[in-house]
């Protein structure tokens, strides 16, 4: 049968890098087909070459049977190919009827029928996703899951016969991306063919028919999910054991960093005591909505607590605001970097020095060489892949903006860190190496709280592991004698809440992990 889609030994260069060097993906018609790969495995220059904005140096390409030498993006839309993108291409201060036909407007004589598109777009979404959105709701007014699902069903007006989907969860929590894992499904069951490009490797087991791993530009392997796992699938990308992904710190923990003591804010948390140490990764998760990213605010500065004390380094603790928070040493890297934890459009060097600025300079005036030093250290030391630090932070990767936000903080030599998601919509590549700088904070004698939702991530850096339920600390584990299945029961309420756990539990199976890159 011919496939929906066939790009066939497919070269592509930019100057000195080869950025495609003889890869090929085939989609058969009606499947979910994932494609996964490091960053600079070539995803995203085999996207674009299939959707006409590169052009292969050589290779062939085919939709629904046809072959095209140059295609233009005009061509491959016209063959039925549509792309779902991560960034939500809509107008927030349309409403839903107008963003859904924004260039093929319902007219009444010359003038747009506004009334006529809001009751057709409520069909259509009822129609195809049994979905009501708000009355009235303009785009900026719906959750990141609406705004996905009315990127689909716009796409899904011009009838086409093969969706892409490029990254479409990193800004969706868990509950949206079951929804959107089950439309996907529907669409398959209704003949679709689906290309499905994602970091995270538990959805496209949970979805994908067949998976092409892509690693330096070459296609790998193309292996059936259903009897590969997620580390199988993790070891292809990188080529290397996933054992190796989580570095162990060398220190030991010591005297105590940050406690808290009956701590509770409103409805948000209550009674909580934990403490961490010098040299010590502390992990925390919970189920959407436990309370834990407001106790992370909070220990920034930016919630004040009703009740309970905070110490730090054994001294009462009480801020006010963020930059009380700075003073005392404390760093937040939020999951939101590129709103909250970078400045896209400053420099490498500007975000690297941003939370350090008195010490730069002198008389009101900044000493230019001595940032540009301080950014070139923390540069090589993280191994930061930038052009250079004059470079925008916005043109580096998710990763290597991760590692700016941390060095921001780096450069004022914080003694607490709060991680939000630090690995969350970056490559396994990437995380790794997030991993190994996680270590060696700790080792330097930093104490490091990590938030996270990611449980074989929890296991694998982590001393310890609290689990949040409803609010309050339900359970806190060794990491090094726990599993997912143990967090997961504590974390929704069907386990006891054991204070360490016991001995003759097994070490967590890393290589059989559920890993998300």
């Amino acid at each position: 049968m011919t496939p929906a889609l066939h790009l066939k030994d497919l070269y592509k260069r930019f100057g000195a890098t080869q950025a495609l060097d003889g890869a090929s993906l085939r989609v058969e018609r009606g499947t979910v087909h994932g494609l996964v790969g490091e960053n600079g495995a070539g995803k995203s220059t085999l996207i674009k070459v299939l959707a006409g904005i590169h052009r292969a140096d050589a290779g062939s390409l085919s939709i629904d049977g046809h072959r095209l030498q140059a295609p233009t993006p005009r061509q491959v839309e016209a063959l039925g190919v549509h792309f779902i993108h991560q960034e939500r291409l809509l107008p927030a201060s349309f409403s839903v009827g107008e963003a859904l036909f924004f260039g093929h407007e319902i007219r009444r004589g010359p003038f747009v029928d506004r009334r006529a598109q809001e009751r057709e777009a409520a069909r259509l979404l009822r129609d195809y996703f049994d979905l009501q959105f708000p009355v009235g709701a303009l785009v900026r007014d719906l959750d990141s899951a609406q705004r996905q699902v009315l990127q689909i069903t716009r796409a899904l007006l011009a009838k086409p016969k093969i969706l892409v989907f490029d990254e479409p969860s990193v800004s969706l929590v868990k509950r949206e991306v079951d929804q959107l894992l089950g439309i996907i499904r529907r669409l398959r069951s209704q003949g679709l063919s689906i290309l499905y490009i994602s970091h995270y490797l538990q959805e496209i087991e949970a979805l994908c028919d067949q998976v092409t791993v892509l690693r330096n530009g070459r296609d790998v392997a193309v292996v059936d999910p259903a009897s590969t796992s997620t580390a199988q699938i993790a070891r292809l990308m990188v080529n290397r054991d996933v054992a190796d992904m989580y570095p162990r710190t060398r220190a030991v923990p010591g005297a105590p960093v940050l406690q808290l003591n009956q701590l509770g804010a409103g409805h948000a948390y209550d009674a909580i005591d934990l403490s961490v140490h010098r040299g010590e990764v502390l992990g925390l998760t919970g189920l959407v909505g436990p309370g834990a990213k407001e106790l992370l605010k909070s220990l920034f500065g930016l919630g004040v607590p009703e009740r309970g004390e905070m110490h730090l380094h054994g001294q009462p603790l009480r801020l006010k605001s963020p930059a009380d928070a700075v003073r005392h040493g404390i760093a937040l890297v939020p999951e939101e970097r590129r709103s909250h934890g970078v400045a896209p459009l400053l420099s490498v060097l500007e975000n690297i020095t941003l939370a350090s600025l008195g010490t730069f300079s002198r008389w009101g005036l900044l000493d230019r060489g001595a940032q540009a030093r301080e950014s070139r250290r923390l540069i090589d030391e993280l191994a930061i892949k930038t052009t250079g630090p004059d470079a925008p932070v916005q043109q580096l990767s998710g990763g290597n903006q991760q590692k700016v936000a941390l060095a921001k903080w780096l450069s004022r030599h914080s003694s607490l860190y709060l991680l939000d998601e630090p690995s969350v919509g970056i490559d396994i590549g990437a995380k790794v190496e997030i991993y190994r700088l996680i270590a060696r904070l700790a080792d330097s004698g930093a104490a490091v709280l990590v938030l996270s939702s990611d449980l074989p991530e929890l296991i694998g850096i982590s001393h310890r592991i609290l689990v949040m339920h409803r609010g309050r600390i339900a359970g806190e584990f060794d990491a090094r004698a726990t599993d997912s299945e143990q967090l997961l029961r504590c974390a929704t309420g069907s386990g006891e809440r054991p204070t360490s756990a016991p001995a003759h539990l097994p070490l967590a199976k890393k290589e059989t992990a559920d890993v998300q890159s």
